[in-house]
């Protein structure tokens, strides 16, 4: 049976301070396992910053390679404010043994916060492989566009991702929504479902209170969601997703694009 460790890294992000944010998951890594999957939150180096011509990397930057050197023995993802020809991109990367393997430019923008005004939004999606599952990763607000994650999902059909990978900044004040959003794309896609959410308060005291969880392709939770800084370590089975998408194929039904 294909098997994999997975830890959600919940923890609070220093303003703008990506030496104190890398410092702190650093800490958090060492109590992880080699062959794991690390998810860390959305803009993880700096908060969900407004700022991009003030924090934005390039992807020769030093938490580009802090995320090269630290996953030489176990895969790690998050999304950072990224400059690039010009543009900032809020921008998810999986690194593993000091290779990139995946990229994903977050496709919907917040505008309710502006982030629209200072980031480009990104129009490719992003299916990538580890340990025997495949992965679609998302970010924060693309949470809210079901379509774009089915569009996701068929264009391998009839080989669909194992695993929907959310990394977001959602804040407290509309947690319902998370906990509604990442149950509904679990059932509707029959398949596992990780939310990584920050928590503590950002620079504008907008409280953020994490809901960090996993749920199951039926929408029964693996990982619950919870609210203060932890390491929460769940495993994720292949078989009984495969054995459950056999006896339910509703996926074959989905429309195209």
């Amino acid at each position: 049976m294909s098997t994999l460790n997975v830890f959600l890294i919940q923890t609070p992000l220093i303003w703008e301070n990506p030496v104190a944010n890398r410092a702190r998951l650093q800490w958090h890594l060492s109590q992880t396992m080699p062959n794991s999957l690390v998810v860390f939150p959305e803009m993880f180096s700096t908060g969900f910053s407004m700022n991009p011509e003030k924090v934005a990397e390039t992807m020769d930057g030093e938490t580009v390679q802090w995320m090269s050197q630290m996953s030489q023995d176990r895969m790690i993802c998050g999304s950072l404010s990224i400059q690039e020809n010009g543009l900032f991109y809020n921008r998810f990367l999986a690194f593993y043994q000091g290779e990139k393997v995946a990229q994903y430019d977050k496709r919907h923008l917040f505008s309710f916060g502006g982030e629209h005004e200072v980031y480009q939004a990104g129009n490719e999606t992003c299916i990538f492989t580890f340990q025997g599952f495949s992965f679609a990763p998302f970010v924060c607000y693309d949470l809210r566009f079901p379509a774009w994650i089915r569009k996701t999902m068929l264009q391998s059909a009839p080989i669909y991702p194992d695993v929907l990978l959310f990394v977001a900044n959602w804040p407290s004040a509309r947690i319902a929504a998370w906990d509604a959003l990442l149950k509904a794309r679990a059932i509707e896609n029959q398949s596992y479902v990780i939310g990584v959410n920050r928590v503590g308060n950002d620079e504008k005291g907008i409280a953020h209170n994490g809901h960090s969880q996993v749920l199951k392709y039926d929408g029964e939770y693996l990982l619950e969601p919870h609210q203060r800084e932890a390491i929460a370590h769940v495993v994720i089975e292949k078989s009984p997703l495969s054995q459950f998408r056999d006896r339910f194929p509703f996926l074959g039904d989905a429309d195209g694009f």
